[in-house]
């Protein structure tokens, strides 16, 4: 900061040598003075003198006023101009993408700096950045935009010369522009409101990561596996955490390893589940049949299992084949797994007077999302399917799901025209006489009209 002071503010200090000189200079004045009036006065020429001394006087006060203004008063000279920061040659271009970045550096001054003078360089702009402290350095976790014509490849490269090792890309969307104290907020809403969101909460947490659910007992009554401790388990690129449920959820990526903030973040998920106990939404949608029946879709849990159980009597042995795909008699038993809001979310379709004649369940099988259809014999060709099936769907495209797929028998015609309906890019795969479908849920594919009717229907049904 530059402190100017002004010349009046000033005091000056006196001296009395100063008042002597100035009184003199007064005293001599007017004898001068004295002496000049008195030479005109009685001199010959005294009224020419008079006028000639009064116009020098003028010429020379009129000169040095014009001398004052030309140099005393004349404008500053300009400061020479502070030289442009330099920056990198070339037009900033227009055409950019977004990149999620992981990269390693030593904890040590300077080691930020080197990697954002790299990403400067190259016209990256930095958006979000966290950090990861570890015991011999630091994760340091970016959100970039940068040049759509800068290959991951070449920006890894510049940032593992710039000192980042370990280093991780992938594209981003407008998803991962919410800040992450956002973001975590969110997610913990999420889970707080629906059980069944904790698996997809620690997906979006984790990133592109694998989780699996294991209980602690089997479907055929076994012991599954050693349950993890209550702090939880963090070896590399895989954690392990204990169920609230019972049995342990294990969280695996290939990538790089997780830390110990990360690993933080999911301890604290889980603990928040487990405080909440079990809970589900109550919400449901009421729907006409063409034949006028109403039915109602809901939300199904470990209540209904008493109600899916009679359903499966009623149903033949056809209908429990199509949909469980062995023995008849192993059907009841799948019942308790798949009506556990940790493997995913079940819709049931029950009449108005409260019997259940179908159920719909979307599985998170890993990295994968599985669908799968059961209708009551006498209630199957009235569109039940369809419509449970497109509910399904739009759960699993507003969980950001890349496919679904749905495994049957090759002769099973009414699944393959149900998905068919869609209206959604669809893969076969056929293996003795088993049909797996895979519909593919790319966000940036061209969507057919009547999926984006389905889409849009059903996106706030039954979360």
């Amino acid at each position: 900061m530059t402190h100017v002071t002004s010349a009046q503010s000033v005091r000056r200090r006196h001296h009395w040598r100063r008042d002597v000189v100035e009184l003199a200079a007064l005293f001599t004045a007017v004898a001068v003075a004295d002496a000049v009036a008195n030479m005109i006065a009685h001199g010959p020429h005294g009224a020419f003198l008079l006028v000639a001394s009064a116009m020098a006087l003028i010429a020379t006060a009129t000169f040095h006023t014009w001398w004052a203004r030309r140099h005393s008063h004349a404008p500053p000279s300009p400061a020479p101009a502070t030289p442009a920061p330099e920056t990198p040659a070339g037009p900033v271009p227009v055409d950019t993408v977004l990149w999620r970045m992981r990269t390693t550096v030593r904890d040590e001054p300077g080691s930020l700096a080197a990697l954002c003078t790299t990403f400067a360089a190259h016209h990256v702009d930095i958006l979000t950045l966290q950090t990861h402290p570890l015991a011999d350095g630091t994760v340091d976790e970016f959100l970039l935009r940068a040049p759509a014509a800068l290959q991951a490849k070449d920006l890894t490269r510049e940032v593992s010369a710039a000192g980042g090792s370990g280093t991780w890309i992938e594209r981003a969307d407008a998803h991962d522009l919410v800040d992450t104290p956002t973001r975590v907020l969110g997610l913990a809403t999420r889970t707080a409101l629906d059980a069944a969101e904790l698996p997809l909460a620690l997906r979006q947490l984790l990133g592109r990561c694998t989780i699996h659910s294991r209980p602690a007992v089997s479907v055929t009554g076994r012991v599954a596996g050693e349950s993890a401790p209550v702090e939880g388990v963090l070896d590399g690129t895989e954690m392990r955490l204990r169920d609230p449920n019972g049995g342990s959820i294990t969280v695996e990526r290939p990538y790089l390893p997780f830390t110990p903030t990360e690993f933080a973040r999911a301890r604290a998920l889980v603990e928040l589940d487990a405080r909440l106990g079990p809970r589900i939404p109550r919400s449901h949608d009421v729907l006409t049949l063409p034949e006028g029946e109403e039915i109602t879709v809901r939300r199904a849990d470990h209540d209904d299992l008493d109600a899916a159980l009679a359903m499966h009597g009623r149903c033949s042995d056809r209908t429990l084949g199509r949909r469980y795909h062995g023995p008849v008699g192993d059907a009841n038993r799948y019942l308790s797994h798949l009506l556990s809001p940790r493997f995913g979310r079940t819709l049931a379709v029950q009449t108005a007077s409260g019997r259940l004649v179908a159920l719909g369940h979307l599985l998170w099988d890993g990295d994968e999302t599985e669908v799968a259809l059961i209708v009551e014999d006498s209630w199957q060709r009235r569109g039940i399917g369809s419509e449970l099936l497109g509910r399904l769907v739009a759960l699993a495209d507003e969980a950001r799901c890349e496919s679904v797929y749905a495994v049957t028998q090759a002769s099973n015609t009414g699944m393959v025209a149900t998905m068919r309906n869609l209206g959604l890019p669809l893969d076969y795969q056929i293996d003795e006489g088993t049909l797996v479908i895979t519909a593919r849920l790319d966000r940036t594919a061209e969507r057919t009209p009547q999926h984006n009717d389905q889409r849009d229907r059903h996106k706030q049904a039954d979360r």
